[in-house]
């Protein structure tokens, strides 16, 4: 039998406390937590305790629960669980069922989850637009089932095999509402995701392109001289010999000469640039025999000379020559990671494997054998596969369908816990190039998990930001140099998603599972610990050449990140944007620290940071620092830096605590500027450097209400205190910018000036009377007067498509202004009587509704009567 590599033979424990487990004849129950049972049923009488693919640590704290038999059942009480079974009977809904005890809600084995919020996707190959997503472990039921009767099981040695009993094999999740506490549970039953390297948070550069070594290293000096930060260059297939007599096609492990005369002075020059890289991998096709490493794999393997060595990575023997003699003499050479870029089906010589599930785990533990952080860039290969990031969601269209459709997606993706894709920014292949788009898709790539360009082999596709015309070039540039600055924020939300299990991006319901609209806004998230995101994913109007967005703000205050715009939260808003704008929100109490804004590098930790303060709450950030590639984390070398704000209406506090933890690899020295948001001109400010007064530079911006510290430099093993301070009734200014805001949207109105300024010199009326509009009526465009009318009456209706159901309809009415009214007509021909084909409802707009129509449609909504907007599918 060929020998398994130690680095493949994992520290599982599968094996369940046996106090956990309630046996009654074929069926046995496990207890793994007070909201976490498995639920076994093997007609043999034989359970198994194996790992499975999925399922790795059932060794849990054994929680409190109960048993008792009565009436031919067997009664499992838990804190928040009661299983019944009647013993001696198959799994069916008349022998098994589970009560919610918070909520009264009863499962029944076999029933379907119609409240499932969904998972992810394999792959959005040639997709425009949406896709119908998996299930996640997520439900508005309060419950979901996870079958592993089917997924392999690994052996002693590390190695799969198949089940060979074909019994029942479920998790069942009970978790009501509690949806962190589901997703954290099922990460310690399957296994955390890793913590990334710093790196890999960074921009990244790919394209499907046969450039040369010399191509690449020009490119790669343009987007420096660009002023356009990188953090990774991916070779993509051509980096290999694709046409080799009669062999040809995508798989390859040979360097092409003509284009890579030295590969290893190529890849020495990337990391001297500051640059990782990676190789893309399709290898379904084997190794043929003009491969440079084909002798000693036929050796090896006894293959005989000539004959195509097929891929067979279910085979222990083939995989360790795949890795020994293809991919770890590249890792010698400088290659940090592989693009495993498979799409050739899910079967394999080892019934029940699908090829891509076992690549991905067996590349992530490769990469990671002596020491190195490993993480692998490849598509999902089902449950399980949040423990292999990064993910590569496959080749879109050039659409805004297809824009449209990843936040909902991205976020989603977090209900199965899989937390780190990277889309193509830009679209892959297809479409219709058009700036806009671009530039929409790369501001929603800085708040995604992974931002990285890419296209097609096209020359019609463009991918730099400087290619592009000069607004273009800028609102890019910006957005890619604000990545880099994010790192420090991404890499602690990378930090919290290993250790406590928290996706960096997430539907709103995880965290107000209680409130409606959080399960109707799909293209708006969670973009880490402090701040909601919700981008521009439609083209401008034309008339008011303005983007549209509109966005739920959960219950408290919230803040327009670049503004500083206070908005009270509780409601939806209309967002209307320009190019460089982007609708980012931070909640009062938020503390985001961020990186210096540079054209280049700042992928390390950073001598400086950007501290921003948002005001009128408590707050709490702890900033996690390590050396950013290796695995001493798990010794516990690492730093954390502490921010506090103490919020005391008059008063705000901000302490920094001395680095805590190993300081090894932080900077003895920090400069720190703070940026505290919401707040008006001080009366006091306090600085303390540990005990001692210090002197700083204070800079009040009244446009956006913000105070601005500098000059801090911040010893490591010291504290500091801010202290800012009113003697007025509040600290807080959280002026009514709506003048400034429809001001703002009449400068860029495409509209005759004397009606603008007719509106603006009118806009205090406006503001009580949306009616007095009417009189511009025959020179106002639909549009703007919707526009005007969203902001100033906050009421409105929004059109969703491409996400979790065909058309979505929002209506909200924050005023309750009952001169809003709404109609919804649809028609069902599935009716046979003809009267009832037609439904109609009607009325004020109410405070917040959604619409799903299941027929033909047509709303219409009556704005005040100044305008109406009619929506159809």
């Amino acid at each position: 039998m060929t020998s398994i590599p130690p680095h493949f033979q994992l520290p599982f424990r599968p094996m369940a406390d046996p106090q956990a487990m309630v046996i009654s004849g074929n069926a046995r129950f496990t207890v793994l937590a007070s909201r976490l049972i498995r639920l076994e049923y093997a007609a043999n009488g034989r359970f198994q305790d194996a790992p499975s693919q999925l399922v790795w640590f059932r060794q849990q704290p054994v929680p409190e629960f109960s048993v008792e038999e009565r009436d031919g059942r067997v009664h499992i009480h838990t804190s928040h669980l009661h299983l019944s079974y009647q013993s001696g009977r198959p799994f069916t809904a008349e022998s098994l069922s589970i009560t919610l005890l918070d909520g009264g809600v009863t499962w029944h084995a076999g029933e379907v989850d119609t409240g499932n919020l969904r998972g992810t996707y394999r792959t959005l190959d040639a997709i425009s637009g949406s896709t119908p997503l998996e299930p996640g472990l997520l439900s508005r039921q309060g419950w979901a089932v996870v079958d592993d009767s089917h997924t392999l099981l690994f052996r002693g040695d590390g190695w799969l095999e198949p089940r060979s009993d074909g019994g029942i094999d479920w998790y069942f999740l009970g978790y009501g509402r509690d949806y962190t506490a589901c997703l954290q549970e099922y990460a310690r039953l399957t296994g955390a995701a890793p913590l990334l390297p710093r790196w890999a948070l960074g921009n990244w550069w790919s394209r499907y392109w046969a450039y040369s070594q010399h191509e690449l290293t020009r490119l790669m000096e343009e987007f420096r001289r660009a002023h356009i930060p990188l953090s990774v260059c991916i070779v993509d297939m051509d980096w290999h010999l694709t046409d080799v007599g009669e062999y040809n096609g995508w798989t390859g492990y040979t360097w092409n000469r003509d284009l890579f005369p030295e590969p290893d002075a190529f890849i020495g020059w990337l990391h001297e640039l500051g640059l990782k890289t990676a190789l893309n991998l399709h290898p379904a096709l084997g190794i043929r025999p003009y491969e440079e490493q084909y002798p000693a794999l036929a050796e090896r393997l006894g293959i005989p000379p000539g004959e195509t060595i097929a891929f067979n990575i279910a085979d222990p023997a083939f995989a360790n020559a795949y890795f020994e003699l293809l991919h770890h003499p590249y890792e010698k050479l400088g290659v940090d990671f592989w693009w495993m870029d498979w799409q050739q089906g899910t079967l394999s010589d080892l019934p029940g494997l699908d090829p891509l599930w076992w690549l991905n785990h067996l590349h992530f533990y490769d990469l990671g054998r002596d020491g190195k952080r490993p993480f692998i860039f490849s598509r999902w290969g089902g449950l399980g596969n949040h423990r292999y990031p990064i993910g590569f969601s496959g080749d879109t269209w050039v659409t805004w369908e297809s824009l449209a459709f990843q936040p909902y997606f991205t976020a989603t993706a977090a209900n199965v816990g899989y937390g780190w894709w990277s889309h193509d920014i830009g679209g892959h292949m297809f479409g219709v190039e058009d700036s806009e788009l671009y530039a929409r898709w790369v501001q929603f790539g800085l708040f995604s998990p992974i931002l990285r360009l890419h296209s097609t082999k096209n020359p019609f596709h463009e991918r730099r930001p400087h290619a592009y015309d000069a607004e273009t070039y800028r609102v890019t540039k910006e957005a890619m140099q604000l990545r880099h600055a994010f790192i420090p924020y991404l890499y602690t939300q990378s930090w919290r998603n290993h250790t406590e299990h928290i996706s960096p991006i997430r539907p709103l319901y995880h965290n107000y599972p209680d409130a409606e609209a959080a399960y109707h806004c799909p293209q708006q998230y969670t973009f880490g610990s402090e701040l909601l995101v919700a981008p521009y994913v439609e083209p401008a109007d034309p008339d008011t050449r303005l983007s549209r967005q509109v966005v739920w703000l959960p219950p408290g205050g919230w803040y327009h990140f670049f503004t500083g715009e206070f908005l009270p939260g509780d409601g939806w808003v209309a967002q209307y944007g320009r190019l460089e704008d982007i609708p980012v929100f931070a909640r009062a109490g938020a503390i985001v620290p961020l990186g210096p804004q540079v054209g280049w590098g700042n992928v390390g930790i950073p001598g400086e940071l950007d501290v921003h303060v948002f005001a009128g709450a408590d707050g709490r950030f702890t900033l996690y620092e390590d050396d950013g590639e290796t695995t001493a984390y798990q010794s516990g070398d690492y730093s954390l830096l502490e921010f506090q704000q103490t919020w005391r209406e008059r008063e705000l506090e901000l302490r920094l605590a001395p680095v805590a933890g190993h300081t090894n690899h932080h900077p003895a020295l920090r400069t720190i500027r703070l940026h505290v948001h919401g707040v008006r001109y001080p009366l006091y400010v306090a600085v303390m450097l540990a005990e001692a007064p210090l002197s700083c530079h204070l800079r009040y911006d009244g446009r956006t209400e913000t105070i601005h510290l500098s000059g801090v430099n911040l010893p490591k093993e010291a504290s500091l205190t801010v202290t800012i301070g009113t003697d007025e009734e509040s600290l807080l200014a959280h002026r009514d910018r709506t003048p400034e805001k429809v001001n703002a949207m009449l400068h860029t109105f495409r509209l005759e000036s004397q009606v603008k300024m007719g509106i603006s010199q009118q806009l205090e009326t406006l503001l009580a009377d949306p009616t007095i509009l009417k009189r511009f009526a025959p020179l106002l465009k639909p549009s703007q007067a919707r526009a005007l009318l969203e902001v100033t009456q906050q009421a409105g209706v929004h059109h969703v498509r491409n996400t979790a159901v065909p058309d979505l309809l929002l209506l909200w009415n924050n005023h309750q202004n009952e001169s809003f009214q709404y109609q919804l007509n649809e028609y069902d021909n599935h009716r046979f009587e003809i009267e009832k084909r037609f439904g109609t409802q009607s009325g004020v707009v109410p405070l917040f509704q959604p619409l799903v129509p299941e027929h033909s449609w047509q709303l219409t909504v009556d704005y005040g009567g100044v305008t109406a907007v009619t929506l159809r599918p």
